[in-house]
C-alpha cells in the first residue's frame, strides 16, 4: 500500500497544516501516512488563543522507525513537510527524507517552508527558518515557499514580476528541481498571483480574489498537498501547477460561499478532485 507521509502540524479543530492536506489527498487517491510536529487545539490565528503543544523530534524519529521496521518505507512515494515547531523537528525530517530515498530512490521530498511573515508576526520557533533555508530546501526536489519565504532563500527581495522570476531561478541554482511560489502579493493587486520555475521555464497562474471579511488559514497547507498529488499522478509539473490552482481556489469559492472562516474541504470534495474553475497557465520566461 504505497502512501505520502506528511510531516506538519495538526488543529483538532479546523483545516490547517495536516488537518488541511491529508483529506485532499486521500480525495484524490492516496493513502496518507500523517506525523503531526505540534497539536494544537485549534490554528493561531484565534484571537482567544489556543492551547495544545509541539513534540519532541524524537518523536517523529520513532515513528518513522516504526514504518521502516514493517518494511513500509520503501512504499514511500513522497515525503511532504510543513510547520516545524523546532529546529530540532527540522533535523528530524533531514533524516527522514535521507532514509525514505535509501528505501525508494523514487520518491520525492516536497518542503513547504513555513518560516511565517512579518505582517503575520513571527510564528516558528528559534533556528527552523535558519534549518529551512541552509538544509531542508536545498534537498527538497520541490519547494512551495510564499514571497517573504522564496526572499529569505535567495537573498532576493521581490518588488515585481521580474524580480519573482529572477528568484524563483536563483532558487532552482541551490538545488530544488521545481519551485512553487503559492502566493505573490507583490506581483498584482487585483489578482491572487502564483508562480512556477523548472529549468523549462516559469509559469505564472491566477485566480481572482475573494473579499473575505478574516482570510482563512492552511491555504498554503492545501496548496502544497494539491501539488504534490497531482504531480505524483500525472508526472507532469504543468499540470499539477494548474490543478492546484483550480482546485485550491474552488475550495475557498466554497468557503466563501457558506460564510466561513476555516477551510471548507468536506464540503467542496468533488469540486478538488473535479475543479470547476478553469484558470490557465501563462508562460512568462
Amino acid at each position: 500500500m504505497s502512501g505520502i507521509l506528511s510531516i506538519q502540524s495538526h488543529v483538532v479543530y479546523g483545516k490547517a497544516g495536516n488537518s488541511s492536506a491529508v483529506f485532499p489527498l486521500q480525495r484524490m487517491g492516496f493513502d496518507v501516512w500523517p506525523i503531526h510536529t505540534v497539536q494544537f487545539s485549534n490554528h493561531t490565528q484565534y484571537e482567544q488563543g489556543w492551547t495544545g503543544r509541539a513534540f519532541a523530534a524524537e518523536d517523529i524519529t520513532e515513528l518513522v522507525s516504526g514504518i521502516d521496521n514493517i518494511g513500509k518505507l520503501d512504499q514511500c512515494l513522497a515525503v511532504l513537510s510543513g510547520y516545524q515547531g523546532s529546529a530540532e523537528q527540522c533535523e528530524a525530517v533531514i533524516d527522514t527524507v535521507k532514509r525514505v530515498k535509501a528505501r525508494n530512490p523514487e520518491a520525492i521530498y516536497t518542503c513547504d517552508p513555513v518560516m511565517g511573515d512579518p505582517a503575520k508576526g513571527c510564528i516558528v520557533a528559534p533556528g527552523v527558518a535558519e534549518v529551512l533555508v541552509s538544509q531542508l530546501m536545498p534537498m527538497a526536489d520541490i519547494i512551495v515557499p510564499n514571497q517573504y519565504e522564496l526572499t529569505q532563500f535567495t537573498g532576493l527581495e521581490i518588488n515585481n514580476l521580474q524580480d519573482a522570476i529572477t528568484a524563483c531561478q536563483a532558487a532552482l541554482s541551490k538545488g530544488p528541481k521545481l519551485v512553487v511560489v503559492k502566493h505573490l502579493h507583490s506581483v498584482s493587486n487585483d489578482t491572487f498571483t502564483m508562480m512556477m520555475a523548472s529549468e523549462d521555464g516559469v509559469w505564472l497562474a491566477e485566480r481572482p480574489y475573494l473579499a473575505f471579511s478574516k482570510q482563512p488559514v492552511g491555504v498554503g497547507d492545501l496548496i502544497s498537498a494539491l501539488f504534490t498529488g497531482k504531480y505524483l499522478s500525472s508526472q507532469n509539473s504543468r499540470i499539477a501547477f494548474e490543478f492546484c490552482n483550480n482546485a485550491s481556489y474552488s475550495v475557498l469559492e466554497k468557503t466563501y460561499q457558506l460564510n466561513e472562516w476555516e477551510l471548507q474541504t468536506i464540503a467542496a470534495q468533488d469540486d478538488i478532485f473535479f475543479p470547476r474553475n478553469k484558470y490557465k497557465l501563462k508562460r512568462i520566461a
